[in-house]
């Protein structure tokens, strides 16, 4: 009697425990299944990347809460949100491949058993429902309520204990809805779900496939927001600016920030050429000095453009040289054929250590282009010595201290000048980057941008930094004459 009542009780706590870890995997899971719909904020440099909920987000587009944001927003118009998805190898990545796995084998577990067991179903089904509102506009409320009614817990709960509950037709359901419901991108994604045959793997793509609309949404709202967030940014960071300032009045201020201006200061008449000059300095940026604290959450941004500087001048020095010889010099259709292909060999240089391996790539290119040209034209072939020094002119310009790179060094630099001063045009390329002028003009538009921006927000304070007291000595305020008046979007991606 004893032995059987101990097994009864043995049974009987077997059962508590299984209630208990489904229980626990449960609650794992809701949890888990919201980590699938976070998204990354950017961050100041250095700074770890937020992460934020759908809710969150939709917050800060409407009230304009974080600076970051605000900045992306505003200086990139191709900005999109992406999904947080931690690191396979760091530990929250192992926990929730883990907790995922154990969900989806509890749930396929209970639908396996006989009768079958529904509650992690029915509590699947319940997250579905939760996450619908997240797809849907407030203009959608009649479709939400239908969703609400077909996968409302007590209903689900009463046909699970009738057994009448059919998990492919909530399924089915599902999917249908989603593919009223997602944009044209989705449409195939939707499809294959109605291919696959097992239930649980079903609604594991489900999951997934809400997870991609939901960053659809997060999107379009930002889509939406655009224009407001672009217009009203530059306000909002001077005010979140002053607040710092009166905040911290009297602390330790930003003397990486002040020392980049006051080191322009020599030679210059006026606040405005200090200014100018602390500008172009930011495209080749003195490695041995701070970077200005105030400018740092743009730090990435200006070495980008730095380095499509960079590549502009090497390209331009490379087709100087090139034009040694007459096949290309005298054939318009020839250097910038060879121009092109040069832009290409040059894109990926982000490194000062990857500047002579693309030096050498482009020699041999355009040895090959000559030796084609001159071929196709029936002319005699350079001689082994104008081939030997055109070969050592080109190899040359990995120096950076190569007459022809200074030369081109200094023609860019004239015209980023001018067109940091002009009213909103773009001067015409300066010699030998004619062949080059889409990107050109591309470049100094980001530059522009990016600086006008950047000093609408703070170049009061800088005028105050070179005892100016912020009234401006000259009548042609940065700001408007880098196009910030007009308000036009420029594209600040390096």
């Amino acid at each position: 009697m004893d032995a059987k009542q101990n097994n009864e009780q043995e049974q009987d706590n077997n059962t508590k425990q299984q209630n208990n870890d489904e229980s626990r995997l449960r609650t794992d899971s809701e949890s888990s299944t919201d980590s699938m719909t976070r998204f990354v904020l950017p961050s100041l440099d250095g700074s770890p990347p937020k992460v934020v909920t759908m809710d969150e987000v939709a917050s800060m587009l409407k009230n304009l809460k974080n600076m970051e944001l605000a900045h992306e927003i505003a200086l990139n118009p191709e900005f999109k949100l992406q999904r947080y998805e931690p690191p396979m190898d760091s530990l929250e990545g192992r926990i929730k491949t883990m907790v995922h796995k154990a969900f989806w084998d509890l749930l396929r577990q209970q639908l396996e058993r006989q009768p079958p067991a529904y509650d992690q179903a029915i509590r699947l089904l319940g997250e579905i429902k939760e996450d619908f509102p997240q797809l849907l506009s407030a203009k959608n409320a009649s479709l939400l309520g239908r969703i609400n009614a077909a996968l409302d817990e007590q209903l689900v709960r009463q046909q699970a204990e009738r057994g009448v509950l059919d998990f492919r037709a909530y399924a089915n359901f599902v999917i249908n809805l989603l593919a009223s419901m997602c944009s044209p991108a989705r449409d195939e994604t939707v499809a294959k779900l109605r291919d696959i045959e097992d239930v649980v793997d079903t609604f594991r793509g489900i999951f997934e496939t809400m997870s991609l609309m939901k960053l659809d949404m997060a999107n379009f709202m930002l889509a939406v927001a655009r224009s407001d967030i672009a217009a009203n940014s530059v306000q909002y960071e001077k005010q979140k600016f002053s607040t710092y300032l009166r905040e911290f009045h009297g602390n330790a201020g930003f003397p990486a920030t002040e020392d980049w201006l006051q080191r322009h200061r020599p030679g210059c008449n006026s606040t405005d050429d200090i200014t100018y000059n602390a500008y172009m300095q930011l495209l080749d940026y003195p490695a041995e000095k701070e970077f200005p604290e105030l400018l740092r959450i743009d730090k990435e941004r200006f070495e980008g453009l730095s380095w499509r500087a960079q590549r502009l001048i090497l390209c331009a020095s490379l087709i100087s040289v090139a034009q040694s010889v007459p096949v290309i010099s005298q054939r318009r259709e020839n250097r910038q054929q060879l121009a092109q292909q040069l832009e290409i060999l040059m894109q990926h240089v982000k490194q000062e250590d990857q500047i002579e391996a693309a030096i050498e790539s482009c020699r041999e290119q355009i040895r090959a282009f000559i030796s084609t040209s001159l071929a196709k034209e029936q002319m005699q072939p350079l001689s082994d010595a104008q081939q030997t020094q055109l070969l050592s002119q080109l190899q040359q310009l990995a120096n950076k201290t190569s007459p022809v790179r200074n030369l081109m060094t200094s023609r860019l630099n004239g015209f980023v000048r001018v067109a940091l001063r002009s009213n909103g045009n773009i001067p015409p390329p300066p010699s030998g980057f004619a062949d080059f002028e889409e990107e050109l003009v591309a470049f100094i538009a980001s530059f522009r941008r990016l600086v006008s921006y950047n000093h609408a927000v703070f170049g009061e304070y800088f005028n105050q930094l070179l005892g100016n007291n912020g009234q401006r000595e000259s009548s042609e305020p940065v700001a408007d004459a880098c196009g910030l008046a007009s308000n036009v979007a420029q594209v600040a991606k390096p």
